[in-house]
């Protein structure tokens, strides 16, 4: 049975969807330009001024990930239990102090102890809290508002990148992440504690008295085959999205690209996501999630294929692998609560955000090792199989679906 809040979406006074999903998207925006993408631009400027080593300045966002992701379960726990506010509220704090500490790092200590606090921040504030945030306010009814929350997402890099270019043009990368660190506290601060309603904290049902005392506590053993291949789909996609975008231009380069034409081609996988979310937007509505996911992995199939076996139609590969990750984001929100229901659903999250934060993490240096032991021809080769068994995981996961609804 629905919950009241999925019926009326009034239990905790909630608002419109539009009007909280409005406050996160622009959120989101500034939250991954000035986190996720910062270093896109930061880290030549960084290491000019630094002299720190190249591979420490671009491995804060590594150590960031991991952070983020070690700490995922627990802030989900924290938006089951007393909702996405104060969660959200406080990763914009510490995104603020986390950039202020960059902004004064005088050594690469300090420098990584504040990407510690930025990962931290970044757990709180990114995709997977903003989702659990949605499903805990409106239950099965998120899958719409989740699906808009990642077109406000997609346009993160295209509004962020020149935003940090100017910054750092006028200010210098220190003045950049003041700057940035201003925004968490006098925009991102009273967007969430404005445009998010204040929850009731959720406690233990009498007449539940085999749940535990924190209403976040869930026994993973009942729902442990569907979790675990749909937490191995998540974590292999975003291993092939993080490596294949942080390598993306030298791959093209290799095979005799132009850089000038290879960034055009690259610009071209973030309008693909944004347009294959807005699609999935029109027809969600007709299909279960879990076919988002599935459409995702043969669409990034297909297009890291197309580019390992050197079809002439580069564009094109492109297009499809951007769109394939563009909805996976949605799968990514959607099909947990599809699956598992709206009652533990941010506490959920916050436990499948953790492997594929970490896989992030790690990502760009396996990427590194495998072109230069095999060469971009022999990476991309790699990436095209583990997308294959991304796809096998998708259909597996598929089959145990259909068989449970039959």
């Amino acid at each position: 049975m629905s919950s009241p809040v999925a019926v009326t979406g009034q239990r905790f006074g909630v608002p419109a969807p539009q009007f909280v999903v409005s406050a996160l998207g622009v959120a989101q925006i500034l939250a991954w330009g000035s986190s996720y993408y910062l270093l896109a631009v930061l880290a030549a400027p960084i290491t000019r001024e630094t002299g720190w080593p190249l591979p420490w300045v671009v491995g804060g966002i590594s150590l960031g990930l991991l952070i983020a992701g070690l700490a995922s379960p627990r802030l989900g726990d924290s938006i089951q239990r007393y909702g996405g506010r104060p969660v959200l509220a406080f990763s914009a704090l510490l995104l603020a102090v986390g950039l202020t500490g960059l902004a004064l790092a005088s050594s690469i200590v300090v420098y990584l102890l504040a990407w510690v606090v930025i990962g931290v921040g970044m757990g709180a504030g990114l995709y997977d809290a903003s989702f659990a945030t949605l499903g805990r306010l409106y239950g099965q009814r998120a899958r719409t508002a989740i699906a808009t929350l990642t077109l406000f997402g997609g346009f993160a890099s295209t509004v962020c990148w020149p935003l940090s270019a100017f910054l750092v043009s006028e200010f210098g990368w220190r003045g950049t992440c003041l700057a940035y660190a201003g925004v968490h506290l006098l925009v991102l601060l009273p967007l969430y504690l404005v445009g998010l309603p204040r929850e009731s904290k959720r406690e233990e049902h009498r007449d539940r008295p085999r749940r535990g005392r924190r209403g976040a506590r869930i026994d993973l053993r009942q729902i442990a085959a569907p979790f675990a291949l749909m937490a191995a789909a998540v974590t292999v996609s975003a291993m092939i999205s993080t490596a294949f975008s942080v390598h993306l231009l030298t791959i093209l380069e290799s095979r005799g690209i132009s850089l000038s034409a290879a960034v055009a081609l690259g610009a071209l996988v973030g309008p693909s996501q944004v347009g294959a979310r807005a699609m999935e937007m029109l027809i969600g509505r007709y299909h279960h999630p879990i076919w988002t996911l599935v459409g995702s992995t043969v669409l990034v199939a297909v297009g890291v294929g197309a580019l390992w076996m050197e079809l002439p139609l580069v564009a094109v590969a492109l297009v499809l692998y951007g769109g394939g990750i563009g909805i996976e984001s949605i799968a990514r929100g959607t099909l947990p609560l599809a699956l598992f229901g709206e009652e533990n659903y941010a506490a959920i999250m916050g436990r499948l955000a953790m492997p594929s934060l970490v896989a992030q993490a790690a990502s760009p240096s396996l990427g590194a090792l495998l072109i230069r032991h095999f060469g971009s021809g022999g990476t991309l080769g790699v990436l095209f199989a583990v997308s294959v068994v991304d796809l096998l995981l998708a259909t597996a996961l598929l089959a145990l679906v259909q068989r449970r609804r039959a």
